[in-house]
């Protein structure tokens, strides 16, 4: 089964590598994997999913929380949440395809970016059965190139994830340096 983990960490260097290594180290495969800011500045947020089994789920969000950075883990795979991706398709697009390839770019409700003379860039957001039902009926024009954002997951309702409010800024140590500079 697909898990989505929401993981808070410290905005610090060397955190997603220590969380990476964490999957690896477990053998376990990192279906996607995104990161960016939150709100507060000191805090980042990472979508995680993972096929893991309901055991497996439960040691992976416990192996996260020993992690020194991981501020709060959330297994959000049951709970109602407002589930993305995006991508950006490079398709082949002679002049005689070009109506057709613009035709399904808005059945799809995707745009289209950029317009070269043989080819088009098309941007789509949304689920990912949704990306994947795109790419399925633009291949016979001719994928040229794809990216994938990958997954990104907020939970529904209007409060923020349980317990995130109550997070204080990550309490800095002093070193040696920060001593000798203040002297």
């Amino acid at each position: 089964m697909l898990n989505t983990y929401v993981v808070y960490v410290e905005n610090k260097p060397g955190v997603l590598t220590r969380v990476a290594s964490l999957f690896r180290r477990r053998a376990f495969n990192i279906d996607s994997l995104t990161v960016g800011r939150t709100e507060k500045p000191e805090v980042s947020r990472m979508t995680i999913t993972v096929d893991a089994d309901r055991d497996q789920a439960r040691r992976i969000e416990a192996n996260l929380y020993k992690l020194v950075n991981v501020l709060l883990v959330e297994n959000i795979t049951t709970a109602p949440a407002i589930v993305r991706d995006l991508a950006m398709i490079k398709v082949a697009a002679t002049h005689e395809a070009r109506s057709h390839v613009l035709e399904l770019a808005g059945v799809f409700r995707a745009r289209v970016v950029d317009v070269a003379p043989e080819s088009l860039i098309i941007e789509i957001t949304g689920g990912e059965d949704k990306i994947d039902g795109l790419l399925e009926v633009l291949r016979p024009y001719g994928v040229l190139e794809m990216v994938r954002t990958g997954i990104v997951a907020m939970r529904r309702g209007n409060k923020p994830s349980a317990a995130l409010s109550s997070l204080e800024a990550p309490a800095q140590a002093v070193t040696d340096d920060d001593l000798s500079q203040s002297v």
